[in-house]
This record gives C-alpha cells, sequence and structure tokens, in this order.
C-alpha cells in the first residue's frame, strides 16, 4: 500500500531588500511625526550649543507660533515639507489633503517647539515612552500637584480639546505651552505633530482629546509603577543584606 506524499507547503513570498512593508504600512500621521523629530532634534542640539544657525532658526520659527502655515513667507524655506512629497520605500504619495494637513501640523509643532524652548537650557522636545509619559496630558499633569487637580489648568486643557479649528487650537496650546515653559516641563513635539495631522480629519478631535485624556492619567500610572518598583527593589536589598 502506497502512502500518499504529503502537500507542498508554500510560503509567503519574500519581499525584495528595496521594499520595506513597515515603511510602506506606516500612516501618515506617524510619517509626520518621525519627520518632525528628525527636524527638531538637530535644531535643538545646535540650540542648546549655542550655534548662531540654529539660534536664529529657532527665533524665526517663534514668530509663526499661532499662526496659519505659509502665512510667514520668512518660514517657507525653513520649514522643509520635502521628504512629505517624497516616495521613498515603498511609500504612497499623499493626496493634496493629506499633504496639506501634514503641513498645516508640521508647522503648528515646530512653531509651537521654538515658543517652548525660548531661553530654556534644557531639551523642551523629549520623546515620549511608556516609563516617561510626554504626550500633553501627562505634560500638562505635571503642572499640577501631585494630590490634586489645578482647575484653572485642566480647563485650558479642555478648552484646547474643543477649538473649532486647527489654527484656534495652536493658538490655545500656545498658553498651555507656555505655562510648560516656564516649569521647565518637556513635550513629545512628533507625537503632538501626528495628533495635529490627525485632528483635522472626521472624528480626528474626539480620538485626539481620547489620547489627552489617556495622557493625563498615564502619569500617574508611571509615577505608582515606579514607586512600586521601588519598593521591591527596597524589599529585595533588604532581603539579601
Amino acid at each position: 500500500m502506497t502512502t500518499a506524499s504529503p502537500p507542498p507547503v508554500s510560503h509567503p513570498p519574500v519581499p525584495p531588500p528595496s521594499a520595506s512593508p513597515s515603511s510602506a504600512a506606516a500612516p501618515v500621521h506617524q510619517r509626520l511625526a518621525e519627520l518632525t523629530a528628525a527636524t527638531i532634534v538637530p535644531l535643538q542640539q545646535g540650540y542648546l550649543a549655542d550655534r548662531s544657525p540654529a539660534v536664529a532658526a529657532l527665533a524665526r520659527l517663534r514668530r509663526g507660533a499661532g499662526r496659519e502655515a505659509g502665512e510667514l513667507p520668512d518660514l517657507w524655506n525653513l520649514v522643509d515639507t520635502g521628504p512629505l512629497h517624497t516616495r521613498t520605500d515603498g511609500s504612497r504619495a499623499l493626496s493634496e489633503r493629506e499633504l496639506t494637513g501634514a503641513e498645516n501640523a508640521l508647522h503648528a509643532a515646530l512653531t509651537l517647539w521654538a515658543f517652548h524652548q525660548q531661553s530654556r537650557g534644557t531639551p523642551m522636545h523629549c520623546r515620549h515612552t511608556r516609563d516617561r509619559p510626554r504626550g500633553l496630558g501627562a505634560a500638562v499633569r505635571r503642572l499640577m500637584p501631585a494630590d490634586g487637580v489645578d482647575e484653572p489648568v485642566r480647563k485650558r486643557l479642555v478648552r484646547a480639546g474643543t477649538a473649532p479649528n486647527l489654527v484656534t487650537l495652536t493658538q490655545r496650546l500656545r498658553d498651555l505651552v507656555a505655562l510648560l515653559r516656564r516649569d521647565d516641563i518637556p513635550l513629545d513635539y512628533a507625537l503632538l505633530a501626528g495628533q495635529l495631522y490627525t485632528w483635522q480629519w472626521p472624528d480626528g478631535p474626539a480620538a485626539v482629546r481620547r489620547s489627552w485624556g489617556r495622557s493625563f492619567h498615564e502619569l500617574a500610572r508611571a509615577a505608582a509603577a515606579s514607586e512600586e518598583n521601588t519598593t521591591m527593589d527596597s524589599h529585595t536589598d533588604k532581603d539579601a543584606s
């Protein structure tokens, strides 16, 4: 009696080296966040090192905070939106509406960061991590006492969340950023840029508000986890002694 041979096993095709599935699948807000970080980081490093070109660029960007993209011709050659128009690593071309939204969000994030970084000796753009939340909600929470809520500050965040359009939102965020600058509280501007892009789409404001709300409470969770880890380490040290 003969035994039937098993059917051949089919394997998914391997993409060529030039193709990057992760890049091809990257949503616009993620591409925008990466561009924002790539733009801010060298400027921030230059500014903190007191390099003249970076100091001058920051001063120019700062004047655009709370204003529409394209309103100041002085910024046209300073904010490089070229990567948004370029198809790389298999990424698709953006539609006109996507490009406009991305350019508006990039302008808002860069100019708000420049306003935030003004006269500060430490980085005001810091990347968000689980252990160190740097979202807008977490940053606003840091303005408040650990054991209570500052209602006037909380209302500023709520008011920003109910802005009718991006320009008004940016103006209200500028007021919050002024408080963050006063207390040297950093913010992830790459994350914010992606959120400002999302804001401009249907149902976007509601999604961004939810994100800010989670971020507001995320700081307390991170602090509790840190305290728990510290307690466990302390007990471990006692047991080992």
